[in-house]
Protein backbone atom coordinates (compact mmCIF):
# COMPACT_ATOMS: atom_id res chain seq x y z
CA UNK A 1 0.00 0.00 0.00
CA UNK A 2 1.23 3.64 -0.77
CA UNK A 3 2.10 5.85 2.51
CA UNK A 4 -0.16 8.55 2.67
CA UNK A 5 1.61 12.20 2.67
CA UNK A 6 -0.42 13.14 5.87
CA UNK A 7 -1.17 11.23 8.90
CA UNK A 8 -5.31 11.22 9.15
CA UNK A 9 -6.18 13.07 12.41
CA UNK A 10 -8.87 13.00 14.05
CA UNK A 11 -8.62 10.15 15.18
CA UNK A 12 -6.77 7.79 18.13
CA UNK A 13 -7.50 4.64 15.56
CA UNK A 14 -7.35 2.78 19.20
CA UNK A 15 -10.81 1.23 20.14
CA UNK A 16 -12.89 -0.35 17.27
CA UNK A 17 -16.27 1.15 15.67
CA UNK A 18 -19.12 -0.48 14.18
CA UNK A 19 -18.42 0.77 10.37
CA UNK A 20 -15.69 2.66 8.66
CA UNK A 21 -16.87 4.24 5.40
CA UNK A 22 -14.40 5.21 2.79
CA UNK A 23 -14.37 7.68 0.40
CA UNK A 24 -12.28 8.60 -2.11
CA UNK A 25 -12.12 12.30 -3.01
CA UNK A 26 -11.14 13.88 -6.47
CA UNK A 27 -12.56 17.17 -8.28
CA UNK A 28 -16.15 17.01 -6.55
CA UNK A 29 -15.79 20.13 -4.78
CA UNK A 30 -19.05 20.87 -5.91
CA UNK A 31 -20.97 17.40 -4.72
CA UNK A 32 -18.72 17.04 -1.63
CA UNK A 33 -20.69 18.68 1.43
CA UNK A 34 -23.76 16.79 0.07
CA UNK A 35 -22.03 13.57 0.50
CA UNK A 36 -20.27 14.31 3.74
CA UNK A 37 -23.88 15.53 5.38
CA UNK A 38 -25.46 12.82 4.54
CA UNK A 39 -22.51 10.61 6.30
CA UNK A 40 -22.30 12.42 9.15
CA UNK A 41 -25.56 12.64 10.07
CA UNK A 42 -26.26 8.85 10.03
CA UNK A 43 -28.52 6.72 12.58
CA UNK A 44 -25.63 4.49 13.09
CA UNK A 45 -23.27 6.92 15.50
CA UNK A 46 -20.72 4.98 15.78
CA UNK A 47 -18.51 5.43 12.78
CA UNK A 48 -15.74 6.99 11.24
CA UNK A 49 -15.85 8.78 7.42
CA UNK A 50 -12.11 8.16 5.77
CA UNK A 51 -12.18 10.62 2.97
CA UNK A 52 -8.94 10.58 0.91
CA UNK A 53 -8.22 13.28 -0.87
CA UNK A 54 -6.19 11.74 -3.82
CA UNK A 55 -4.10 15.04 -4.86
CA UNK A 56 -7.51 16.60 -6.19
CA UNK A 57 -6.62 20.41 -7.78
CA UNK A 58 -9.76 22.27 -6.39
CA UNK A 59 -11.22 22.78 -3.19
CA UNK A 60 -11.85 19.19 -1.83
CA UNK A 61 -9.09 19.37 0.49
CA UNK A 62 -10.54 22.56 2.34
CA UNK A 63 -13.93 20.90 2.35
CA UNK A 64 -12.46 18.16 3.99
CA UNK A 65 -10.64 20.07 6.63
CA UNK A 66 -13.53 21.52 7.38
CA UNK A 67 -15.44 18.90 8.16
CA UNK A 68 -12.52 16.98 10.25
CA UNK A 69 -12.21 19.80 12.36
CA UNK A 70 -16.37 19.92 13.02
CA UNK A 71 -16.51 16.22 13.54
CA UNK A 72 -13.72 15.52 15.38
CA UNK A 73 -12.95 11.95 15.70
CA UNK A 74 -15.63 10.48 13.09
CA UNK A 75 -14.40 12.33 9.76
CA UNK A 76 -10.77 11.46 9.21
CA UNK A 77 -8.83 13.05 6.32
CA UNK A 78 -6.02 10.90 4.27
CA UNK A 79 -4.32 13.90 1.82
CA UNK A 80 -2.04 12.06 -0.44
CA UNK A 81 -0.68 12.35 -3.77
CA UNK A 82 -3.10 11.27 -7.11
CA UNK A 83 -2.65 7.40 -7.02
CA UNK A 84 -6.09 6.58 -8.13
CA UNK A 85 -8.77 5.48 -6.64
CA UNK A 86 -7.32 1.38 -5.93
CA UNK A 87 -4.52 2.62 -3.62
CA UNK A 88 -6.15 5.61 -2.06
CA UNK A 89 -8.69 2.77 -0.85
CA UNK A 90 -6.24 0.56 0.17
CA UNK A 91 -4.82 3.44 2.21
CA UNK A 92 -7.78 3.98 3.92
CA UNK A 93 -8.57 -0.07 4.22
CA UNK A 94 -4.67 0.16 6.24
CA UNK A 95 -6.25 2.61 9.07
CA UNK A 96 -9.79 1.28 9.68
CA UNK A 97 -10.95 0.48 12.63
CA UNK A 98 -14.41 -0.54 12.10
CA UNK A 99 -15.83 -4.21 12.33
CA UNK A 100 -17.38 -3.54 8.55
CA UNK A 101 -16.11 -1.55 6.00
CA UNK A 102 -18.25 -0.09 3.27
CA UNK A 103 -17.44 2.76 0.49
CA UNK A 104 -19.36 5.97 -0.90
CA UNK A 105 -18.50 7.89 -3.85
CA UNK A 106 -18.16 11.37 -3.18
CA UNK A 107 -20.24 12.65 -5.66
CA UNK A 108 -23.32 10.40 -4.16
CA UNK A 109 -25.10 10.79 -1.11
CA UNK A 110 -27.04 8.40 1.33
CA UNK A 111 -30.30 7.68 2.98
CA UNK A 112 -30.16 8.51 6.82
CA UNK A 113 -30.10 4.57 7.64
CA UNK A 114 -27.34 3.37 5.34
CA UNK A 115 -25.15 2.39 7.92
CA UNK A 116 -27.69 1.25 10.57
CA UNK A 117 -29.46 -1.08 7.69
CA UNK A 118 -26.66 -2.57 6.47
CA UNK A 119 -24.42 -3.17 9.77
CA UNK A 120 -27.43 -4.50 10.96
CA UNK A 121 -28.28 -6.56 8.47
CA UNK A 122 -25.01 -7.91 8.36
CA UNK A 123 -24.43 -8.82 12.36
CA UNK A 124 -27.83 -9.87 12.41
CA UNK A 125 -27.39 -12.71 9.60
CA UNK A 126 -23.86 -13.22 10.69
CA UNK A 127 -23.11 -12.28 6.83
CA UNK A 128 -19.64 -11.34 5.52
CA UNK A 129 -21.04 -8.85 2.87
CA UNK A 130 -24.34 -6.78 3.16
CA UNK A 131 -26.07 -4.90 -0.10
CA UNK A 132 -28.47 -2.47 -0.40
CA UNK A 133 -30.41 -1.19 -2.99
CA UNK A 134 -29.93 2.46 -4.66
CA UNK A 135 -31.57 5.06 -7.06
CA UNK A 136 -30.34 6.43 -10.35
CA UNK A 137 -30.61 9.84 -9.73
CA UNK A 138 -30.51 13.11 -12.66
CA UNK A 139 -27.75 15.64 -11.21
CA UNK A 140 -29.11 18.35 -13.09
CA UNK A 141 -33.26 17.77 -12.21
CA UNK A 142 -32.76 15.67 -8.85
CA UNK A 143 -35.50 13.05 -10.50
CA UNK A 144 -34.88 9.20 -9.96
CA UNK A 145 -34.26 7.62 -13.32
CA UNK A 146 -34.39 4.23 -12.28
CA UNK A 147 -34.47 2.28 -9.01
CA UNK A 148 -32.35 -0.90 -8.52
CA UNK A 149 -31.81 -4.02 -6.86
CA UNK A 150 -34.06 -2.80 -3.94
CA UNK A 151 -36.77 -6.12 -4.45
CA UNK A 152 -36.62 -8.84 -1.89
CA UNK A 153 -33.87 -11.46 -2.14
CA UNK A 154 -33.11 -14.56 -0.56
CA UNK A 155 -29.31 -14.58 1.36
CA UNK A 156 -26.97 -16.10 -0.41
CA UNK A 157 -25.06 -19.23 0.97
CA UNK A 158 -21.92 -18.93 -1.57
CA UNK A 159 -20.67 -22.58 -0.66
CA UNK A 160 -23.93 -24.07 -1.90
CA UNK A 161 -24.19 -21.73 -4.76
CA UNK A 162 -21.38 -19.38 -5.61
CA UNK A 163 -22.76 -18.62 -9.12
CA UNK A 164 -25.84 -16.34 -7.08
CA UNK A 165 -22.64 -13.86 -6.70
CA UNK A 166 -23.31 -12.84 -9.95
CA UNK A 167 -26.33 -11.00 -8.92
CA UNK A 168 -24.08 -8.58 -7.42
CA UNK A 169 -23.71 -5.29 -8.84
CA UNK A 170 -20.29 -4.72 -9.23
CA UNK A 171 -19.91 -1.57 -7.59
CA UNK A 172 -18.52 -1.22 -3.89
CA UNK A 173 -21.01 1.69 -2.75
CA UNK A 174 -24.37 0.03 -1.90
CA UNK A 175 -22.51 -2.50 0.72
CA UNK A 176 -20.86 -3.48 3.88
CA UNK A 177 -17.77 -5.32 4.39
CA UNK A 178 -16.56 -7.74 7.02
CA UNK A 179 -13.35 -6.18 7.71
CA UNK A 180 -11.26 -8.65 7.06
CA UNK A 181 -12.39 -9.41 3.86
CA UNK A 182 -10.85 -5.93 3.00
CA UNK A 183 -7.73 -6.01 5.08
CA UNK A 184 -6.99 -8.91 3.91
CA UNK A 185 -7.58 -8.36 0.49
CA UNK A 186 -5.08 -9.20 -1.66
CA UNK A 187 -3.18 -6.51 -3.97
CA UNK A 188 -2.70 -6.88 -7.65
CA UNK A 189 1.11 -6.03 -8.77
CA UNK A 190 -0.23 -3.79 -11.44
CA UNK A 191 -3.88 -2.16 -10.51
CA UNK A 192 -6.46 -2.19 -13.00
CA UNK A 193 -6.93 1.41 -15.01
CA UNK A 194 -10.50 0.50 -15.27
CA UNK A 195 -12.70 -1.84 -13.79
CA UNK A 196 -11.25 -1.67 -10.14
CA UNK A 197 -14.47 -1.85 -8.35
CA UNK A 198 -15.18 -5.42 -9.97
CA UNK A 199 -11.54 -6.72 -9.61
CA UNK A 200 -11.68 -5.98 -5.78
CA UNK A 201 -15.19 -7.49 -5.51
CA UNK A 202 -13.97 -10.75 -6.99
CA UNK A 203 -10.51 -10.25 -4.71
CA UNK A 204 -12.97 -10.61 -1.97
CA UNK A 205 -15.39 -13.43 -2.95
CA UNK A 206 -12.85 -16.57 -1.93
CA UNK A 207 -13.38 -15.91 1.57
CA UNK A 208 -16.92 -14.95 1.47
CA UNK A 209 -19.61 -17.51 3.05
CA UNK A 210 -22.63 -15.34 3.18
CA UNK A 211 -24.45 -12.85 1.30
CA UNK A 212 -27.73 -10.81 3.03
CA UNK A 213 -29.53 -8.06 0.80
CA UNK A 214 -31.45 -4.69 2.68
CA UNK A 215 -34.42 -4.59 0.26
CA UNK A 216 -34.70 -0.45 0.33
CA UNK A 217 -32.94 2.05 -1.96
CA UNK A 218 -30.10 3.49 0.41
CA UNK A 219 -28.16 4.90 -1.72
CA UNK A 220 -28.78 7.92 -4.57
CA UNK A 221 -26.30 7.49 -7.24
CA UNK A 222 -26.01 10.37 -9.15
CA UNK A 223 -25.56 10.64 -13.46
CA UNK A 224 -23.71 13.47 -14.18
CA UNK A 225 -23.16 14.78 -17.50
CA UNK A 226 -19.77 14.88 -17.43
CA UNK A 227 -19.27 11.06 -16.37
CA UNK A 228 -20.31 9.74 -19.43
CA UNK A 229 -18.82 6.69 -21.08
CA UNK A 230 -14.59 7.55 -22.28
CA UNK A 231 -12.21 6.60 -24.41
CA UNK A 232 -11.11 3.21 -23.90
CA UNK A 233 -7.70 2.77 -26.02
CA UNK A 234 -5.82 -0.47 -25.96
CA UNK A 235 -3.49 0.10 -23.41
CA UNK A 236 -7.27 -0.11 -20.71
CA UNK A 237 -8.26 -3.03 -22.56
CA UNK A 238 -4.66 -5.16 -21.85
CA UNK A 239 -4.68 -3.65 -18.40
CA UNK A 240 -7.93 -4.86 -17.51
CA UNK A 241 -7.15 -8.34 -19.38
CA UNK A 242 -3.90 -8.64 -17.21
CA UNK A 243 -5.27 -7.84 -14.12
CA UNK A 244 -7.97 -10.53 -14.56
CA UNK A 245 -5.11 -13.02 -15.03
CA UNK A 246 -3.93 -11.59 -12.15
CA UNK A 247 -6.81 -12.39 -10.45
CA UNK A 248 -7.28 -15.73 -11.39
CA UNK A 249 -3.08 -16.35 -10.25
CA UNK A 250 -4.63 -15.53 -6.87
CA UNK A 251 -7.70 -17.91 -7.12
CA UNK A 252 -5.11 -20.78 -8.03
CA UNK A 253 -3.11 -19.81 -5.30
CA UNK A 254 -6.12 -19.45 -2.48
CA UNK A 255 -7.09 -22.89 -3.53
CA UNK A 256 -10.62 -22.02 -4.51
CA UNK A 257 -10.46 -22.54 -8.40
CA UNK A 258 -12.37 -26.32 -7.96
CA UNK A 259 -14.85 -24.52 -6.04
CA UNK A 260 -15.19 -20.84 -7.80
CA UNK A 261 -13.86 -21.75 -11.13
CA UNK A 262 -16.71 -21.49 -13.10
CA UNK A 263 -18.25 -18.75 -11.32
CA UNK A 264 -15.18 -17.12 -12.54
CA UNK A 265 -15.14 -17.75 -15.77
CA UNK A 266 -18.90 -16.82 -15.72
CA UNK A 267 -17.62 -13.26 -14.20
CA UNK A 268 -15.08 -12.90 -17.02
CA UNK A 269 -17.32 -13.10 -19.65
CA UNK A 270 -20.14 -10.85 -17.79
CA UNK A 271 -17.49 -8.00 -17.42
CA UNK A 272 -14.68 -8.41 -20.04
CA UNK A 273 -17.06 -10.14 -22.71
CA UNK A 274 -20.00 -7.73 -22.33
CA UNK A 275 -19.43 -4.52 -20.27
CA UNK A 276 -16.01 -3.71 -21.59
CA UNK A 277 -17.11 -4.53 -24.96
CA UNK A 278 -20.19 -1.99 -24.44
CA UNK A 279 -17.61 0.86 -23.37
CA UNK A 280 -15.78 -0.28 -26.63
CA UNK A 281 -18.30 -0.09 -28.85
CA UNK A 282 -18.86 4.20 -27.87
CA UNK A 283 -14.90 4.43 -29.43
CA UNK A 284 -16.10 6.29 -33.13
CA UNK A 285 -12.14 5.07 -34.04
CA UNK A 286 -12.39 1.36 -32.56
CA UNK A 287 -12.24 -1.57 -34.43
CA UNK A 288 -15.05 -3.52 -32.52
CA UNK A 289 -15.27 -6.37 -34.63
CA UNK A 290 -11.50 -6.67 -34.36
CA UNK A 291 -11.42 -5.94 -30.72
CA UNK A 292 -14.48 -8.71 -30.25
CA UNK A 293 -12.32 -11.54 -32.11
CA UNK A 294 -9.62 -10.72 -29.79
CA UNK A 295 -11.62 -10.67 -26.57
CA UNK A 296 -13.65 -14.23 -27.64
CA UNK A 297 -9.62 -15.77 -28.00
CA UNK A 298 -8.81 -14.53 -24.88
CA UNK A 299 -11.91 -16.04 -23.07
CA UNK A 300 -11.44 -19.22 -24.62
CA UNK A 301 -7.66 -19.25 -23.54
CA UNK A 302 -8.32 -18.01 -19.98
CA UNK A 303 -11.84 -18.51 -19.02
CA UNK A 304 -13.22 -21.27 -21.10
CA UNK A 305 -15.45 -22.93 -19.04
CA UNK A 306 -17.93 -19.75 -20.17
CA UNK A 307 -19.22 -21.58 -23.39
CA UNK A 308 -20.36 -24.52 -21.72
CA UNK A 309 -21.07 -23.04 -18.45
CA UNK A 310 -23.40 -24.64 -16.51
CA UNK A 311 -23.16 -21.19 -14.38
CA UNK A 312 -24.48 -19.42 -17.77
CA UNK A 313 -27.05 -22.06 -18.44
CA UNK A 314 -30.82 -22.17 -19.74
CA UNK A 315 -31.36 -24.19 -16.36
CA UNK A 316 -30.19 -21.27 -13.68
CA UNK A 317 -31.75 -19.21 -16.08
CA UNK A 318 -34.76 -20.67 -15.33
CA UNK A 319 -34.12 -20.98 -12.00
CA UNK A 320 -32.54 -17.93 -11.57
CA UNK A 321 -34.28 -15.48 -13.70
CA UNK A 322 -32.35 -12.01 -13.58
CA UNK A 323 -28.71 -11.69 -14.45
CA UNK A 324 -28.90 -15.27 -15.69
CA UNK A 325 -31.18 -15.09 -18.21
CA UNK A 326 -29.67 -12.19 -19.66
CA UNK A 327 -26.33 -14.08 -19.67
CA UNK A 328 -27.76 -16.47 -21.44
CA UNK A 329 -28.66 -14.97 -24.08
CA UNK A 330 -25.40 -12.54 -24.30
CA UNK A 331 -23.77 -16.01 -24.52
CA UNK A 332 -25.60 -17.49 -27.92
CA UNK A 333 -25.44 -13.87 -29.43
CA UNK A 334 -21.53 -13.94 -28.81
CA UNK A 335 -21.81 -17.81 -30.00
CA UNK A 336 -23.48 -16.96 -33.58
CA UNK A 337 -20.77 -13.64 -34.05
CA UNK A 338 -23.83 -11.28 -33.27
CA UNK A 339 -22.66 -9.56 -30.48
CA UNK A 340 -20.94 -5.97 -32.30
CA UNK A 341 -24.80 -5.45 -34.07
CA UNK A 342 -26.49 -6.58 -30.43
CA UNK A 343 -24.35 -3.90 -28.70
CA UNK A 344 -25.09 -1.10 -31.86
CA UNK A 345 -28.94 -2.01 -30.74
CA UNK A 346 -28.27 -1.67 -26.86
CA UNK A 347 -26.85 1.31 -27.36
CA UNK A 348 -29.76 2.71 -29.30
CA UNK A 349 -31.94 1.66 -26.34
CA UNK A 350 -30.30 3.55 -24.60
CA UNK A 351 -30.02 6.77 -26.14
CA UNK A 352 -33.57 6.95 -28.11
CA UNK A 353 -35.52 4.17 -25.86
CA UNK A 354 -34.14 5.14 -22.51
CA UNK A 355 -34.54 1.89 -21.60
CA UNK A 356 -31.20 0.72 -20.26
CA UNK A 357 -30.69 -3.26 -19.52
CA UNK A 358 -29.28 -3.81 -15.92
CA UNK A 359 -26.76 -6.19 -15.85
Amino acid sequence: MSEPQNKPTGSTHADSVKASIVVPCYKVEKYLPRCLDSLVGQTLEDIEVICINDGSPDRCIDILRDYEARYPGKVVVIDKPNEGVWKGRRDAIAIARGEYIGFVDSDDYVAPDFAESLYRAAKEAEADISVCGFHRVDVDTGDILTTEMAERREPIDVRACPERLLELNGAPWNKFFAARLMKELPDLPNPPRIFDDMMMHLLAFPRVDKVVFVDKPLVFYLIRPDSIMTTIDKSKIESTYQSMLDVREVYERLGVLDRLGEFLDAAAFLHLGISLMFRVSYDKSADLKGVLVENTAYLDARFPTWRASEVISSANAKRFGGVFGRLNWAKRIYKLHLMGPALACYRFAIAKLHIDIKW
